[in-house]
């Protein structure tokens, strides 16, 4: 993904679904908001589950701050206790933690991701506990720049399609989907300008 090929796919949603068009219109096109593939990364997306992006950031920092740098090593080494002291949950340091483990005993091995479709990266990752379809949406979309990734159950994209799709009541994870594939192979474009909405009508 590039800034190029972002309004590449920005104009051609908005030439196949008025509804996005309005959001170009009054919006413009929508950052690329891309992370650095690898670990740290991943890890953040771990801290962003259930919780605010703020709240989800400040912790990030606070664990950085801690371990000096984001690395499986370091993540080990401080283990589960040592996170939950950081303000981790039960729940999250363990994911951190097994995740960890997984890259320095060379079961996972991020890097080989990129050499794979899609849908066999996603089934790598899906097997490490506490990384659901929608943590692993998050790291192809913003990670790994995959264009037609859709993060399945994000909230803020199911609030956004019903305020621009004018309905009764928000989109079930099933209806999301139906609506994501109409915007195929620009899914994580109209993620993005989804998102851009949302945040826009947050104020």
């Amino acid at each position: 993904m590039t800034e190029d090929r972002l309004r590449i796919g920005v104009d051609r949603l908005a030439e196949l679904d008025p509804d996005l068009h309005r959001i170009r219109s009054s919006l413009g096109y929508p950052p690329l908001w891309s992370r650095t593939p690898g670990f740290a990364s991943l890890v953040h997306i771990i801290l962003e589950q259930q919780v605010s992006i703020k709240a989800a950031a400040t912790l990030f920092k606070r664990l950085s701050a801690h371990l000096g740098t984001v690395t499986p090593e370091s993540v080990q080494e401080a283990g589960e206790q040592g996170l939950r002291q950081i303000g981790l949950t039960r729940q999250k340091s363990r994911y951190c933690v097994e995740l960890a483990r997984r890259i320095t005993s060379g079961e996972l091995e991020l890097c080989t991701l990129d050499t794979l479709d899609d849908e066999q990266g996603r089934s790598h990752l899906l097997q490490i506990p506490g990384l659901g379809p929608w943590t692993v949406d998050v790291y192809y979309m913003m990670a790994l720049g995959r264009p037609d990734v859709w993060p399945r159950g994000d909230l803020a994209r199911a609030s956004a399609i019903q305020d621009i799709k004018q309905l009764d009541s928000r989109p079930t994870k099933d209806e999301q989907l139906a609506y994501a594939q109409q915007w195929s192979p620009w899914r994580a474009i109209a993620a993005r300008m989804l998102w851009m909405h949302y945040l826009d009508r947050r104020a």
